[in-house]
């Protein structure tokens, strides 16, 4: 896509699939990786250089016949990732969590409920993203970095909605600069 920079990690063995995050090229960014028992097969991560900080921010797919190592990944990532200041978005397929009132069915659903609570990240998705299922959800450190979610229609065959948001950080036309004049002897003059 023109005017953006294109992070991706295609999914191996298999034709098709991975994640692919576009980030616009006004906006200094680069891919960073995780510890290696962090390492996600389809999980692409990058920091963003916002003013005087970093935002880390991540996709991630995780399949729903993932296997018990994989999904031990992605736990560890998302454990790495939430002690900095962090968005993680994607496709969890973790239908049966009802946000609102944080419950759930099952014990690897009820796994990944404790983990986003345990490491204090917020979820913003609360409408259905694929049939009656919250399966699509971003979560932050800090929930004012999200505002105005919608949910929208399907782009393309997808069989997913679309989220829409706006990520508020500060950015680099927010960072003030100080000018000082230094002083030499050659300045003072008696």
């Amino acid at each position: 896509m023109t005017g953006y920079v294109m992070f991706r990690k295609d999914r191996l063995g298999r034709r098709g699939g991975g994640v692919i995050l576009y980030i616009k090229e006004s906006i200094q960014a680069y891919e960073i990786k995780l510890e290696k028992e962090a390492e996600c097969e389809e999980a692409v991560w990058c920091n963003i250089v916002t003013g005087n900080s970093t935002l880390t921010v991540g996709l991630v797919y995780r399949s729903p016949n993932i296997s018990i190592e994989e999904n031990e990944k992605i736990h560890n990532a998302i454990e790495e990732v939430s002690k900095r200041v962090c968005i993680i978005m994607g496709d969890f397929n973790h239908g049966h969590i009802q946000w609102i009132s944080l419950q759930s069915t099952g014990r690897e659903v009820q796994e990944f409920l404790n983990l986003v609570q345990d490491s204090f990240l917020s979820q913003h998705v609360l409408e259905a993203t694929r049939g009656e299922h919250v399966l699509d959800i971003v979560l932050t450190s800090q929930k004012e970095f999200v505002d105005n979610v919608k949910i929208c229609e399907p782009l393309g065959c997808s069989d997913h909605n679309q989220i829409h948001f706006i990520i508020k950080v500060k950015g680099e036309g927010n960072r003030k600069i100080r000018y000082r004049k230094k002083f030499t002897k050659e300045d003072i003059r008696t």
